[in-house]
């Protein structure tokens, strides 16, 4: 096996490959506005740095969201595109799951926490976890987007990983790490389900509102009144 995880629905573009035993090379950069550029070169670094090509991969593991529309669809793009071009299956990865699956992997994990992104308009994408030997689990139900100030109080009190506790740190009880969804964590959670023979998700965004720009309902007259 060499799975190609990507991931671009948090402020972080970051790639990772996985020999099917541990992960053989990863890159991460911070820059939420040039997912687009920084994407592709950074998968030529990471499967060079491996000593691979393209036609190595065997599958690709994609973060899925939820996130914003924009960077979003730039890793779902580019890993559809690649699926098809070398005929390899492309597995979604919920990108709160392999967040808080990097967490379940720290030396000392709490055993309740919750992840918190940024969904921008002062707001959050959060879900609840539940550690789970070297797993995790998610206990809230699908993932969903809030004001930090109306998540409700047993959340607020729990430890949060993401960039929600950073940017509103007067609504979480603690800050965790990552701040960014590791391709690496994405890649080992992608393997281990495969391995157990579990269902990842289909190429398909979770996106929880509509996108900012909205095509015009109807023309606009340019002509002065």
């Amino acid at each position: 096996m060499l799975l190609l995880a990507l991931d671009t629905a948090t402020s972080a573009v970051t790639v990772a490959l996985h020999d099917g035993d541990h992960v053989v090379a990863e890159e991460s950069l911070v820059d939420s506005r040039r997912h687009a550029e920084t994407l592709t070169p950074m998968i030529s670094s990471v499967v060079a740095a491996a000593g691979k090509s393209p036609v190595d991969l065997t599958a690709i593991a994609v973060g899925v969201g939820p996130g914003p529309f924009t960077g979003l669809r730039v890793g779902l793009a580019t890993a559809g595109t690649l699926g098809l071009a070398l005929d390899i299956p492309v597995h979604g990865v919920c990108s709160l799951d392999a967040l808080a699956y990097a967490v379940a992997r720290a030396d000392t994990p709490p055993a309740d926490f919750v992840v918190a992104a940024d969904a921008r308009r002062k707001e959050v994408y959060w879900a609840r976890y539940r550690t789970t030997g070297e797993s995790v689990e998610r206990t809230s139900g699908m993932p969903q987007v809030s004001r930090p100030e109306e998540l409700p109080e047993e959340i607020r009190s729990l430890p949060a990983a993401g960039r929600g506790p950073t940017l509103y740190p007067e609504f979480f009880a603690a800050a965790l790490s990552p701040l960014d969804v590791p391709a690496g964590a994405l890649a080992s959670y992608a393997v281990r389900e495969l391995a157990a023979g579990r269902d990842l998700l289909p190429l398909q965004p979770l996106y929880l509102r509509q996108p900012d720009a909205k095509p015009a309902t109807a023309q606009k007259s340019v002509l002065p009144r």
